[in-house]
Parts: C-alpha cells; sequence; structure tokens
C-alpha cells in the first residue's frame, strides 16, 4: 500500500481556531501528507475568525464554548449531521484522532463501526490538568478514562520517549510510536537576536532576560515561574524577566511578576526574534508531552531550565544543554537558573549545545513516522478482513 492510498479523517478539538503547538504539529502532518498524494479530510470546530487559515479541507463540528474563563477554547460535542454526511461520502480508510474529548469519543465510535482502524494521537497530559484548579483528586479518575479511550483505538503515537514510557506505565497501550516534532530554523535560530528590539523593551545588551513563553495559564506552570522568580530576588541574583505569549491569567501573572517585561502575543519572525532576544529560557510546565517552546528556545541558542517531566527530559540534557529540575522546586530552579544569570561563558556553552542538538529535528522525517503508521494499520486491517472472509468461506 501507498501514502497516496491513504484516506484519512483527522479529527482535532482545535485545529485553526486559536494557535497552540498542538494544532501546529497537526497542520504540518496534513501538509505533507498532501505533498505525499494522501487524501485528508479534518474535522474540527470552527469559528468566524481563526487564529489562521488551516491547511488542508476542514469541516466544521459542533461545540460550546469553554466555562471558567477559558472561552477562547470550544469543546466539541459531537460529529454533528454535516461531518456524519462528509465521513460517508469520504469514505476514510484511517482514522486519526487527537484528542479524547467528546467529538474523538464519536469518531471512534464511527470507526469501530465501519471497521477502520484508529491512530490516536497525544498532544498533552490531560490528566494533570486537575492539580492547578485545586481538584487534584479526580486526577485518577481521568487517567481512568484515558485509559479506556486509548486502549480502544489501535495504536497511539506520542512526542517523546519520555511520554511513551509514561503512557506505558499508565497501560495506556502497549502498540505506541514516537511522533517527534521538528522546528523551523528558518525562524528560530541564533541570529534571529536582536538587540534594537530588546533595547526598546527597556532591557540593556548586559541584561540577562530569563523567558517565559507559552499561553498565559495556570496548568503551564505560572505559580512556580513567579515564585522560583520571587527566589532569584531574594538571593539578589541580576536578571530580568521577558514574558512572550498573552492568555486569560495574564492579569494574575503580571501581580505576580512585577517588573517584568511583557511583550504580548508573538508569531512567525517576530516570534523567533523575540526567544532569540532573551538569555535564559524557564520552563516549569509539566503538561507537555513534547514542549515544542522548549525545542524552538533551543533552536534560538538559549540554555533551558526545565520541569524533569514528560517532553523536557526528552530534549534537555542536563548539564549540556540545560538543566532539569524536580518539578514544583522554585528554590531548585533558582539555583539551577542563577549560573547562567553569571556566567556568560557557561550560558554560551549550553546555548550553541542546545542549538546543534535542534538541527536534528527533521519535519520531514517526523511526519513520515505517522504516515508510515497509517500504512501499517491500513494493512493490518485488510489482512485481517482478508482472514476472517477465508475462514467464513472454509
Amino acid at each position: 500500500m501507498e501514502i497516496s492510498d491513504l484516506r484519512i479523517a483527522l479529527f482535532s478539538g482545535n485545529y485553526n481556531y486559536t494557535r497552540d503547538g498542538a494544532n501546529q504539529a497537526l497542520n504540518r502532518l496534513v501538509g505533507s501528507l498532501l505533498e505525499k498524494g494522501a487524501k485528508v479530510r479534518v474535522y474540527s470546530p470552527t469559528v468566524e475568525k481563526p487564529a489562521f487559515e488551516p491547511t488542508g479541507e476542514l469541516i466544521g463540528t459542533p461545540s460550546i464554548g469553554m466555562p471558567f474563563g477559558r472561552g477562547e477554547y470550544r469543546i466539541p460535542t459531537g460529529l454533528g449531521s454535516r461531518a456524519k454526511r462528509d465521513l460517508a461520502r469520504f469514505k476514510p480508510n484511517i482514522v486519526h484522532v487527537s484528542s479524547p474529548d467528546p467529538s474523538g469519543h464519536a469518531a471512534l465510535r464511527w470507526a469501530q463501526d465501519h471497521d477502520v482502524p484508529v491512530l490516536a494521537s497525544v498532544h498533552t497530559r490531560f490528566e494533570t490538568y486537575p492539580r492547578y484548579y485545586k481538584l487534584g483528586f479526580l486526577e485518577p479518575l481521568v487517567v481512568k478514562m484515558l485509559r479506556r479511550f486509548y486502549n480502544r483505538c489501535d495504536a497511539l503515537v506520542a512526542p517523546s520517549q519520555s511520554m511513551i514510557d509514561e503512557l506505558l506505565a499508565q497501560k495506556m497501550h502497549d502498540d505506541i510510536g514516537l511522533w517527534s516534532r521538528g522546528v523551523d530554523r528558518t525562524i528560530f535560530a541564533p541570529e534571529k537576536r536582536d538587540l534594537e528590539w530588546r533595547r526598546s523593551l527597556g532591557l540593556a545588551d548586559d541584561d540577562v532576560a530569563i523567558v517565559f513563553l507559552g499561553r498565559l495559564v495556570m496548568e503551564k506552570g505560572l505559580d512556580v515561574f513567579a515564585e522560583t522568580i520571587v527566589q532569584m530576588r531574594k538571593r539578589q541574583v541580576p536578571h530580568k524577566v521577558l514574558v512572550i505569549g498573552d492568555g486569560p491569567a495574564r492579569g494574575w501573572f503580571e501581580e505576580a511578576l512585577p517588573g517584568g517585561i511583557f511583550a504580548g502575543f508573538k508569531t512567525g519572525g517576530e516570534l523567533g526574534q523575540a526567544l532569540a532576544s532573551g538569555d535564559v529560557f524557564f520552563n516549569p510546565s509539566i503538561t507537555e508531552t513534547f514542549g515544542n517552546v522548549t525545542l524552538e528556545a533551543m533552536a534560538c541558542g538559549l540554555p533551558v531550565v526545565a520541569a524533569g517531566a514528560t517532553g523536557a527530559s526528552s530534549l534537555v540534557h542536563d548539564g549540556e544543554t540545560g538543566r532539569l529540575v524536580p518539578p514544583g522546586d522554585a528554590a531548585a530552579y533558582a539555583e539551577a537558573i542563577a549560573p547562567y544569570c553569571t556566567d556568560h561563558a557557561l550560558r554560551a556553552e549550553h546555548g550553541e549545545a542546545g542549538a546543534a542538538r535542534a538541527c536534528e529535528y527533521s519535519w520531514d522525517a517526523i511526519n513520515q513516522v505517522v504516515a508510515d503508521t497509517y500504512v501499517r494499520l491500513v494493512e493490518d486491517r485488510h489482512a485481517l478482513q482478508a482472514a476472517e472472509a477465508a475462514e467464513l468461506a472454509a
């Protein structure tokens, strides 16, 4: 079977209405598949003014606004009649679900009813979210629900070996492949550093800027980041804070980081410029399965201090490209960051090593893994169907 024989139905909870690392990876995947001749249809909630144009043909699915101050995101509520009619016409031979939401569950049921194999991609650690909203007691229940969903799929792909190990330990599935992430070196590179841009924000050339990049939501570890900066100030370590991004928790973060520089949301070349213009990247989040922002910071030549959790632990070489720290330990984070603020040679050495490591991540090779997995699952299903037909005929 060739990749051009694939008819892929991809289900996403957020394909293009709000920009994030997961949907950037999905759009790149679809672009790669279309270039190889595959047929792809994407099913996802849509809005009047999405963050960017979708790659491929997008069919809208029903959704409602997310509560708790997170209205920028939509909760899919199922497939809807339009998507069901389109699926009947499209006749996919593989279904890809990227989120265990109601539409993902409905897509899984549709695939099982039509004897179509299902690949699930894991993009975030949903089971960790409750702890950021004082609902940590729900975590075992979320793990149980995820296990039921993923074990009904034919295979999984995850973006880091550390995440694969976690999924195996949680008994989510026993067929899990590595679908890593790439980085665009035309956007993220050390030479994108811009001293004039820094100066426009009030950063002197010799200031060491500790960078946060991402959606400003509590599950990104904003509380730990802020407490770490408090620890840095108590130790009188010279530094500045540069926050790149926006989100519903921006007000809280600004109050928690007096004197911090908030550059706002950036994308494309402006994002590469802003990130490369920092000096140390600090990522305390434990919700990522990979950590696109970590790889982008490495590509820009920044040493990375990150939580020793899924994602970062597969990217950061402790003591070579940055430091890995026990999650949640603000004092340990401050201790790890401090040498980078005072030792230019160390900062440059680890930043250069990170930039070299980032060169290993090629989107073409990475997306080929997913295409090969699709082909394997379809061929396996065809072989099973043939064996069952032969048994009935015997």
